[in-house]
């Protein structure tokens, strides 16, 4: 089988025809060389959520989640950026409250805790 990452307007079509064909399974898998199991999967999603359901939750595709890789992506607007900020913030607060903090980047990056250290 192929591993096509497909749009939800190309899976909603294949759907479509799926339906069309009064459920010709067989047909439609060939044709579009896809597995029964994804074929089935995407109906059912389909059919709870529409075509917001066939949305691809993997990241690969153009349309997922804006904040995926935090340190890797550069906000889009002064909105987005701001939103990353604050994530940013409450990460450390977290951190903090947790009674750690982190010393150096990348590779050199080690947690070391503030309970026995005066932190004021």
């Amino acid at each position: 089988m192929s591993n096509n990452i497909r749009t939800p307007q190309e899976k909603e079509k294949i759907i479509k025809e799926y339906y069309s064909y009064d459920h010709a399974q067989a047909k439609i898998c060939h044709k579009y060389n896809i597995s029964k199991s994804v074929l089935w999967s995407w109906v059912r999603k389909y059919e709870e959520n529409g075509i917001e359901g066939l949305n691809s939750k993997t990241g690969k595709a153009k349309y997922s989640n804006p904040h995926a890789g935090l340190h890797l992506r550069k906000p889009k607007s002064r909105i987005d950026e701001l939103e990353l900020e604050l994530m940013k913030k409450e990460i450390e607060i977290a951190r903090l409250k947790k009674g750690y903090m982190v010393k150096g980047v990348g590779a050199k990056k080690e947690f070391v805790t503030t309970f026995d250290k005066n932190t004021k």
